[in-house]
This record gives C-alpha cells, structure tokens and sequence, in this order.
C-alpha cells in the first residue's frame, strides 16, 4: 500500500524538494519581498486609517457639541451656521461626513432645514444620513416625505411613508406613517393605494389608535 506521506519516509525526495523550494526564493526573491512589502504597507494603511478616523470623529463630536445644544434650544440658525465660535451642523456635515458624527450632523441639519421650511436642503441632508438604528432610520425616510409633501411630491412622499412604515416595521410608528403614506396618496389621486394603505393599519394594527381614522377615511374613499 503506497504512503500518504512519501517525502516523510524518503529522505531523498524531501531533499529535493528542499533544493526545489530555495531554488524558488532565490529565483523569485524580488516579486516574494515585493509581496511582502504590499502585504505590510495595507496592514499599515488599514491601522493608519482606523486611528484617522477615530481622530475625525472625535474631531466632529467636538466640533458639533455647541450646535446640538443650539439645536435642542430651538436655536435653529446657530445650530446650523455656527455662533462665530463653534461651526454649525452644515460644517461638521460637510467636512466630517465620513464620520459617526457627521452623519448624525447631517439629521440634526436635515430636521432644522425642515422646520426652517427649506425642504431642498432638508431632503438633501436627510438622504445623506443613514442609521443602523431601524427606528431612527425609519424616522428619516418619514422626515424626508414630509419634506416631499411640501414641495407638492405627494407620489414621491407617499413611498417613503411606506419605506419608513416597513422599515422595522411596529406597531408604536407604522400605523403613523401608513397614515401619512394614505393621506399623501389620496391627495397624489391614488383612490386605490389610499384604501390599501388604510386597510394595513386596520388589519395588521388593529390596536393601534390610528384605526380609528383609517377606518373613518377608508369609508369616505368608498362611497
């Protein structure tokens, strides 16, 4: 019966294969240490960028400590352009935005544009934004069809009342936003979507207090 391991019973032959593998070092040692050198420069380059981006991000936690509490404070243009001292939300969105806290800069800037009636920007910041927290997340795609609602995008607004309703979906938000996507279809002159945005919340909530209205519209909508 042949070994499964020929080189550890002939001596010979692991020999040769010995010479056969320095002869490939010796032959190829340029291309193996440039090898090298590229594995050694990307384990240095991921380190060097971990550590900038740390250093980015506390830069930005720092930069936007003063904005948020001028946006908490419903100082909405301090919060956005800075107070002369401290930048706004717009400056640590635009010069940190690869950061955790430029894209948190960029909801916060999203929500004030909003309330500040410029629903361009708002929808601009809002979509730069991204969270891995669902409910957060499912509260921006609502914020941005409020923004599409006032620009008269109803058709717009209501898919992404329906993008927030199923995002983790729930029974605390979903019936809200369902709500919203039914009204905005209604007034997109979409009979149909209306009606199966209210029948979600009557048959996949029926807890909910928005049932109640869904009910009620639904019936309008049928006469």
């Amino acid at each position: 019966m042949p070994s499964e391991n020929p080189l550890l019973e002939d001596p010979d032959a692991l020999a040769a294969r010995l010479v056969e593998s320095e002869n490939f070092v010796r032959n190829n040692r340029n291309l193996l240490l440039g090898l090298l050198a590229l594995v050694v420069l990307a384990v240095v380059g991921a380190f060097g960028f971990y550590t900038w981006r740390n250093s980015q991000d506390a830069k930005a936690q720092a930069s936007m400590f003063r904005a948020v509490n001028y946006w908490e404070a419903d100082s909405l243009n301090k919060a956005v352009k800075g107070d002369g001292k401290a930048p706004g939300l717009t400056t640590v969105a635009n010069e940190y935005g690869n950061t955790k806290a430029g894209n948190l800069a960029n909801f916060y800037a999203g929500v004030a544009a909003l309330k500040q009636s410029k629903y361009k920007e708002a929808l601009d910041y809002l979509e730069d934004f991204s969270s891995d927290d669902y409910l957060v997340q499912s509260r921006a795609y609502a914020l941005m069809g409020d923004a599409q609602m006032e620009m008269n995008k109803p058709k717009e607004a209501a898919d992404l009342y329906a993008k927030a309703a199923v995002h983790n979906a729930n029974e605390y938000f979903s019936p809200g936003y369902l709500l919203k996507e039914a009204t905005a279809r209604e007034v997109a002159g979409d009979t149909e979507g209306a009606i199966k945005a209210y029948d979600r919340i009557i048959n996949e909530y029926p807890t909910a207090q928005e049932v109640a209205e869904a009910r009620q519209y639904k019936a309008k909508l049928e006469k």
